[in-house]
């Protein structure tokens, strides 16, 4: 699985890079959202966040400039029947992540319904999904809410894309938080990761 790319641009199109990274030009897809955040040009230095799709006649490699951007895409396509990497790139190049978010935490299926590829139904199943089976809105409310630390909510977020239970993931995440009270989101995903192991 390729986590990460960084390397400099050889080109640039708003839907997809070609990022030379030690002499091989990978072909990433990106969202509108990147592309707008990076104002990418040739020879520009980028670190992309990637999630690579392995298919049987392709493997399809996507590119974000944020961690969230990226943990949104795979709860997407993993978490929500019937969605799969084209809308969930129109998802991320549709509306900014925290706009989506509250439109999931509200129910507002109108504006999610608005996004080119996303109809009502489709709406109507990513709250319901997001909400119901994946407790994500849960977690989104809470940071909004200041229940839950910014670092706090992006591991746990990080965990239910893994596919735990956000029941699961809050309780761990805020075990190692007792010990570690300022520590950054990786720190909290790992800890949290080996005390669910264990």
């Amino acid at each position: 699985m390729i986590a990460r790319l960084r390397g400099s641009v050889i080109e640039a199109w708003p839907d997809r890079l070609v990022v030379d990274a030690r002499g091989v030009g990978y072909e990433v897809h990106i969202p509108v959202s990147t592309y707008d955040r990076l104002q990418a040009v040739e020879g520009m230095q980028v670190d992309l966040r990637t999630h690579l799709q392995v298919r049987e006649h392709a493997h399809t490699l996507y590119g974000f400039a944020t961690e969230e951007e990226r943990d949104l895409f795979v709860m997407l396509i993993e978490r929500v029947t019937g969605i799969g990497p084209a809308i969930a790139m129109a998802v991320l190049s549709g509306m900014p992540v925290q706009r989506f978010k509250g439109c999931v935490v509200s129910g507002n299926t109108t504006e999610l319904a608005r996004i080119k590829g996303i109809g009502k139904k489709t709406a109507e199943r990513i709250v319901l999904e997001l909400k119901d089976k994946v407790g994500v809105a849960d977690t989104w409310q809470d940071a909004a809410a200041g229940a839950v630390s910014p670092a706090a909510a992006d591991a746990e977020l990080a965990l239910i894309a893994l596919g735990y239970k956000q029941v699961d993931a809050r309780k761990a995440v805020r075990k190692v938080i007792e010990s570690e009270p300022t520590a950054a989101v990786e720190v909290l995903v790992r800890g949290a990761l080996r005390l669910m192991q264990s």
